[in-house]
């Protein structure tokens, strides 16, 4: 049984009339995901992941494998650190720094990168297993691991990190049409994901590829206020691009229609990219295929990133109140939240305490709910005060056993917390209720 006195949570308290000086103030994701216990600061620009948000992020990484499956990718791990002369080969380094790469030196003098992304150690492996048949085409291998950026302004929380969390894709294939192709796929496994998240707000814009490379390039963002990436929309056909990728003197006019006067500013969190790299890697690096007809080609590639750890934050960004976090339904890190009655209270003495937890043995039988409820077993505060951090939390079902209990039959509190509802119900139809919202 999951209790709430047995998770780590060092939860910030501020007093009523605080003043809260100006430099302190950050987005709200971090704000809040710091006062209620979910993230502490570690250094500028690294963060402890506490065990409550560490449960929304392994929800993110399951959700992220599934989609993978559908696109037959195959899961591997990739070294953190890479040579510097992959890096230099490429055409990424010049000299021994570039800026935002993190490296170090190695006790033989080697130069080696931690990889803010990893496009040569996998196009390094390809070269070495060169030429593989046109046969094994085409091949996808994502992984989900820490990557560095060397930021020269960390800022808001996990949004912008030094350390994060993200998942690389990279796929190889046989001509530059079938690498389109695969490109396209992957967009599209990327626009279902965040729809089936619960993200279905977000934009998808035309990118600049940048350091990446490549001959195509988009991002996915979610509209935020706090959004380091400025997006025009072209109020006329809906195109959108990122700003960057605009070139200066033309930012009045649609990149796509031309039409001008109609384009549309709003900000942006970028939470995943795409690129189309064709041998941008696979040429300097020599990864080949064998054609059919016998002779040698570069291999033709594409990258596909999402920002676990930024993912996360930057939902929490775009869902919650100025005091309440809200979740995407399948992130949070409980579904169900019960609340029994205060300790020697007579709802307890009448057996209250007794029904939450048989109530919640009945909670956990539901699908998907297995390991997915939680009780707030802290019975020497009151239920009112446990309800307000069950809702501060965003815990999108909590079930409150309170004074009507005591009656006959008993009947319990359900506050469906994403539309603000509150239903008094039977224990029964408490569970029936459950399973509706649930779709079970």
């Amino acid at each position: 049984m999951n209790r709430i006195s047995k998770i780590f949570q060092p939860m910030v308290i501020i007093p009523k009339n605080a003043v809260i000086k100006k430099q302190e103030v950050s987005s709200r994701s971090q704000r809040l995901m710091t006062e209620l216990g979910l993230i502490r600061p570690a250094t500028n620009g690294t963060f402890y992941l506490l065990p409550l948000v560490q449960r929304s992020v392994d929800k993110l990484v399951a959700i992220v494998d599934a989609h993978m499956k559908q696109i037959d990718a195959q899961k591997v791990t990739l070294p953190i650190l890479t040579p510097g002369d992959l890096w230099k080969k490429s055409g990424r380094l010049t000299g021994t720094v570039n800026r935002e790469i993190m490296t170090t030196i190695d006790r033989h003098e080697n130069l080696q990168v931690l990889s803010p992304t990893n496009e040569e150690s996998i196009t390094s492996l390809m070269a070495s297993l060169s030429p593989i048949s046109y046969k094994q085409l085409p091949l996808r291998f994502y992984q989900i691991g820490t990557k560095f950026r060397d930021e020269m302004k960390p800022r808001f929380g996990l949004i912008r990190t030094k350390e994060f969390l993200m998942k690389d894709l990279y796929t190889f294939d046989g001509n530059d049409t079938n690498a389109l192709d695969t490109y396209h796929e992957v967009c599209g496994i990327y626009e279902r994901m965040l729809r089936n998240i619960g993200l279905g707000n977000f934009a998808k814009v035309q990118g600049d590829s940048g350091l990446m490379g490549g001959s195509l390039s988009h991002e996915y963002h979610l509209p935020a206020t706090v959004g380091d990436d400025t997006l025009a929309t072209c109020e006329k056909c809906g195109h959108s691009v990122n700003v960057e990728a605009i070139p200066e003197g033309k930012r009045e006019n649609c990149t796509k229609c031309g039409e001008g006067g109609a384009i549309r500013l709003t900000e942006g969190i970028e939470v995943a990219h795409t690129f189309l790299l064709e041998d941008k890697y696979s040429n300097p690096l020599k990864a080949t295929y064998l054609q059919e007809h016998g002779l040698t080609e570069p291999l033709a590639m594409g990258c596909f990133g999402v920002g676990i750890t930024r993912l996360v934050a930057a939902a929490i960004e775009v869902l919650s109140t100025d005091t309440d976090i809200r979740w995407p339904r399948r992130l949070a890190p409980f579904t169900v939240c019960l609340i029994p009655p205060k300790s020697g209270s007579k709802e307890d003495k009448c057996g209250g305490s007794a029904l939450a937890e048989s109530l919640y043995s009945k909670v956990i039988e539901l699908p998907g709910l297995h390991d997915d409820a939680i009780l707030d077993d802290r019975n020497h505060l009151t239920i009112g005060k446990r309800l307000l951090l069950a809702k501060r939390m965003g815990y999108p079902f909590v079930i409150v056993i309170g004074s009507r209990v005591v009656e006959d039959p008993p009947t319990l509190e359900l506050h469906l917390i994403e539309s603000g509802q509150t239903m008094e119900l039977s224990p029964n139809d408490i569970v029936t209720e459950l399973r509706k919202h649930l779709g079970a």
